[in-house]
């Protein structure tokens, strides 16, 4: 498309907490447009969420929403060829991008664990991720491990 941009989709928010991150978190989960199953497994786990955690202050979407913001990366790197040499120069994300990236992140990981369903996979990992550990949180950390190694080629960012 030469001459204009798209326009942003607006995102509805979910019946039951009226969030529209809810909506995007599920719309990434979902797998051959099965939306409704992929909000019963979110909306499971919460209720997994609510059980395991009673003694936590929060409420198992503010639970969540912390989780996610704990496996948000804020930076990357990027592979740029510079005179037949590959560098990898670290590069700030977009805000459109942490979030999809932290998503996918999240639904990735759950996957990989090994449990019964996948509303019990997801809570462990969001659970794990809340406390600032498991394979989202510690993929977070490689990348920004990854971007503060790279510092010195971040002049060739353009």
């Amino acid at each position: 498309m030469r001459k204009t941009k798209p326009k942003k989709r607006t995102i509805l928010p979910d019946p039951k907490f009226n969030d529209a991150r809810v909506t995007r978190f599920v719309n990434d989960m979902m797998w051959d447009g099965k939306k409704s199953t992929s909000f019963k497994i979110f909306y499971d786990t919460m209720d997994i969420i609510e059980k395991k955690m009673k003694d936590a202050e929060d409420t198992p979407l503010e639970i969540w929403r912390k989780a996610l913001d704990n496996i948000t990366p804020a930076v990357e790197v990027k592979s740029r060829r510079i005179g037949g040499a590959t560098f990898q120069v670290p590069m700030e994300m977009r805000a459109d991008r942490k979030i999809s990236v932290g998503h996918k992140w999240l639904i990735l990981f759950a996957r990989k664990r090994s449990g019964r369903s996948m509303s019990e996979k997801l809570a462990a990992e969001v659970m794990a991720a809340y406390n600032n550990e498991g394979g989202a949180y510690k993929k977070k950390e490689d990348t920004h491990r990854m971007a503060d190694a790279n510092k010195a080629f971040s002049h060739f960012r353009f």
